[in-house]
């Protein structure tokens, strides 16, 4: 069997190329579709309670499905998973369990062990791993443990019930390769990992998404139905759907063949007779309650199940093969093992060629950090249109003025990447911006199509805003899309020896409506100061700040000013590399860095309250509160908060300023950093020896000032990255009575907040958070680039030692990546002590990407599951190495 290294990205240049559509096919099964907005139609926007996890397994779902390992078409007509039962569940499983976001001490969490193990973009590979106990599931004891447990308390996890004790549990691995991008071959593994024979009932299903029973009379229903096996197969059952075609589903195994359809059960849950005698939950009912009459003996539905009793010894295997074609396959099973054999070693050599001399945890940390990216692709459908108007149902007044009701015009129907499939199973706009960094890494061009994806007209709303998620879209988040697209089009220039302009182009006409949607609705006073809200910082602040202040008073964030500083100069370095090509853009540059010329202005005091919202005394940015009467109150707090405008910062090469006479007379007239007299932010005409600009918010006299408070241990730097808050606010800190908050307090806590001040689930932005210390290993590396070697400052974390920015940037990228690598004791900090993950052999190889992690530990906290930002990782460990650019790339395209 002869391996091609670059057989992976052949099919990735065919993808791009429209000759194969290798992405039909992928993990595009969500974790979870129950308790989400999409399927919430009560009067009061209740979503959790209103769809929950014990009608799941009985009522259809209008927007989209849900499964255990699952893979989808991408616009989900055909749906395949995964179900299990141990004998002794009271409930047959389909899909994992967890909290609603108001049960327990932290809720919105999912109470199961599975992994993302492996995958390759093209979704030609993909490996995952649940971790299912032999002894009954303890729904009842997670779900009341939890909801004892004060927010003091960690959480109640599956793996602190004791299900795993004595290893008595299976592990079940779904692995799916492609021969084409039509025909899948599937096996699932069995692995008893228990000390004595047990039995496992092993359900592969096929189905289809209900969308019939939300249309008009007579549209065409697909249907699943038994058809003769061929040569090596034990039965056989084909998929009809009028708009995705036939599908041939064949099983190598003997199995009980079980039929029903993928409709609800009226009668179990609201009391009501049922449209036909077969209903979604028939697969439980035959073999949890013995109802066999549940199923239907004709052979044929929307839902199928292939059951597979399975008794295997203590530390035994046993496997379950399938494959699923468009084509009928005269001997599906024929060259199955080849398939299996070439697609893994591709994805070997896939992953090999990309850190070809890492160690072998960092391997580890990047391949599976780029799987869970890729299994984190979901299919998202959701019409709000639709959706308001009720679907057939009278909707309930409240609606009209309710959730998303100005969103009308959304309509979403796209695999998007999302924050974590289970916790999170909707796409977040900030996250999705920081998703494409690493997904550019392996997939340039789906990461291109996620930047497009939100500012596509189905998305950005008339006015510019760019939806947040779908609890509330006109929430607000960093407005960080230009950050990714920048992101995307230098990955892609680095790989492919140019960069996509017209995608640029694109990009750039779209933001420079988000743009302005910022200046005019988030600068209440015109003055070029932002009042953005929320912003992702809850919980490091006194306030919550999605909240109105009392009448006349109005609150100026550092952050939200920060974030469109960096906007405006990102808008800036993109105008200008289409500029190149097409020199009209040259406005559209000069326009952008004016607007940032006037928030630089605004931050360093000359207009408004007149008050900088930099500390000069403290070096630090912090936010103020002006009073009705023009007062002003600074809130001495030390966060993430007062860093982010350092991400203010790009670095400009004398090719973007060749034949800009225009842009370069502007950065002339502002020589030193001035504006009206004053200096505002780092002089923009200085150039390196490279003859290259700084155009940043923050100068250097600031930046040393920032430096020794961010690399300080007993301040923000932690052994795993900088804190949210910093640990000088460990005691609790009484900042007394601020006009128009009330008292203020703000204390530093390493774990999960024990605040309820934001209600629902307030856990979230714990104190090492990975996305910001990117954008902080970023802007330090931006600025080393222009200073060079000889700017240094005295490390507190190296007893004052003086360091360079390299080492510094090197330094704090080490130990974020330090949280997923094995320590001094041979403990990998993500996880703790007692943990299975630290010597179990079924368990140490196994990593999870957590939403946050813990200030002084390094633990992971909040959503296990989120690749999403947390993939993050990969980006940091390949940097190490060679600098974020694989030396492959630069071989297959060198720069012209």
């Amino acid at each position: 069997m002869a391996i091609q290294p670059d057989a992976e990205r052949q099919r990735l240049e065919n993808q791009r190329q429209g000759r194969e559509p290798w992405r039909l096919w992928g993990p595009y099964l969500s974790e979870r579709a129950w308790g989400t907005v999409r399927e919430d139609y009560s009067p009061d926007g209740t979503a959790w309670e209103y769809f929950d996890h014990e009608q799941s397994r009985s009522r259809a779902y209008r927007w989209n499905e849900d499964g255990l390992g699952g893979i989808s078409d991408e616009a989900q007509h055909l749906c395949f998973g995964l179900a299990l039962w141990n004998g002794k569940d009271a409930i047959l499983k389909e899909r994992a369990f967890g909290l609603t976001g108001n049960q327990g001490n932290r809720g919105e969490d999912v109470k199961e062990c599975y992994f993302y193990v492996d995958a390759t973009p093209s979704h030609s590979w993909l490996h995952y791993l649940y971790k299912y106990p032999q002894s009954p599931f303890p729904y009842t004891r997670l779900t009341e443990e939890n909801a004892r447990r004060s927010r003091k308390d960690p959480p109640f996890e599956l793996i602190d019930s004791g299900a795993f004790t004595d290893r008595c549990y299976w592990d079940v691995e779904v692995f799916y390769a492609k021969a084409s991008p039509d025909e899948l071959h599937i096996r699932i593994l069995a692995s008893n990992r228990g000390q004595a024979e047990a039995t496992l009932w092993l359900l592969p299903q096929l189905w289809f998404r209900n969308y019939w029973s939300w249309l008009e009379k007579g549209e065409v229903k697909p249907v699943l139905h038994a058809t003769a096996a061929p040569e090596g197969a034990a039965w056989a059952l084909m998929a009809e759907h009028p708009a995705l075609g036939n599908y041939n589903l064949y099983g190598r195994q003997q199995a009980v063949l079980l039929y029903t359809e993928n409709e609800t059960n009226n009668s179990r849950l609201w009391g009501v007779p049922n449209a036909g005698p077969y209903v979604k939950d028939a697969f439980h009912r035959y073999l949890v309650d013995s109802e066999h009459e549940a199923v239907n003996p004709a052979r044929q539905g929307t839902k199928f199940g292939a059951a597979h009793k399975l008794t295997i010894e203590a530390g035994e295997s046993q496997m379950i093969e399938l494959v699923l074609s468009a084509a009928p396959l005269p001997q599906p099973f024929a060259c199955q093992d080849q398939v299996f054999a070439q697609r893994r070693a591709e994805a070997d050599a896939f992953f090999r060629t990309l850190l070809p001399e890492a160690a072998v945890q960092d391997k580890r940390i990047l391949r599976q950090a780029l799987a869970g990216m890729i299994w984190n692709k979901q299919f998202f459908h959701y019409d709000v249109s639709d959706w308001l108007k009720g679907d057939q149902a009278t909707p309930p007044p409240s609606r009209r003025h309710g959730r998303n009701h100005n969103w009308r015009h959304l309509k979403a129907n796209h695999v998007i990447s999302m924050p974590d499939a289970w916790e999170y199973p909707w796409f977040a706009a900030w996250d999705l911006a920081f998703h494409c960094v690493p997904l550019a890494l392996i997939d340039v061009d789906f990461a291109k199509e996620q930047v497009e994806l939100l500012l596509n007209e189905n998305y950005l709303h008339p006015n510019g805003q760019i939806p947040a998620y779908e609890w509330a879209f006109s929430d607000v988040n960093p407005p960080v899309h230009a950050m990714g697209a920048l992101k995307v089009f230098r990955a892609e220039r680095v790989q492919r020896g140019r960069g996509d302009i017209g995608f640029l182009k694109r990009v750039l006409h779209k933001l420079l409506l988000n743009h302005t949607w910022w200046i005019n609705l988030k600068d209440a006073t015109g003055m070029n100061v932002f009042e953005g809200g929320f912003l992702g910082m809850d919980n490091i602040s006194v306030y919550d700040r999605s909240e109105p202040l009392d009448p006349g008073y109005t609150l100026k964030q550092a952050d939200a000013t920060g974030w469109m500083a960096m906007f405006s100069l990102q808008l800036t370095v993109i105008a200008l590399e289409i500029a190149v090509d097409d020199p009209a853009y040259e406005n559209i540059a000069i326009q952008s860095y004016s607007q940032f010329l006037a928030i630089a202005n605004t931050i360093a005091g000359h207009t408004g309250a007149g008050v900088s919202l930099w500390d000069n005394v403290d070096g630090f940015f912090k936010d103020l509160v002006v009073e009705p009467d023009g007062r002003v109150h600074r809130i001495d707090v030390f966060s993430w908060v007062g860093i982010i405008p350092l991400f203010a910062c790009e670095v400009v090469d004398a090719r973007l300023l060749a034949n800009r006479k225009r842009f370069n007379a502007l950065l002339w007239e502002h020589k030193g950093g001035m504006f009206d007299g004053s200096a505002i932010c780092a002089c923009p005409v200085d150039t390196n020896e490279r003859g290259e600009h700084l155009l940043s918010l923050v100068t250097p006299s600031m930046f040393v000032k920032m430096l020794p408070r961010i690399f300080d241990e007993e301040e923000f730097f932690s052994p795993y990255g900088v804190r949210s808050v910093s640990k000088r606010h460990a005691i609790e800190r009484h900042l007394g009575h601020i006009p128009g908050l009330g008292e203020a307090v703000i204390r530093y806590v390493p774990g999960e907040s024990e605040s309820g001040l934001f209600g629902g689930n307030s856990n979230w932005r714990g104190p090492v958070w990975m996305p910001t210390n990117y954008l902080l290993v970023q802007a330090v590396e931006k600025m080393h680039r222009y200073l060079g070697d000889a700017f240094t400052f005295p490390a507190p974390c190296l007893n004052g030692y003086e360091i360079n920015l390299k080492y510094a940037a090197n330094m704090l990228a080490d130990r974020l990546a330090d949280i997923f690598r094995p320590d001094e004791s041979g403990l990998i900090p993500a996880f703790p002590e007692n943990s299975p993950h630290q010597a179990d052999p079924h368990w140490r190889d196994l990593l999870l990407f957590h939403e946050f992690f813990h200030g002084e530990t390094g633990q992971g906290l909040g959503a296990a599951h989120q690749t999403g930002w947390t993939g993050l990782a990969a980006n940091l460990v390949m940097r190490r190495y060679r600098a974020d650019i694989p030396d492959f790339w630069r071989q297959q395209y060198p720069k012209g």
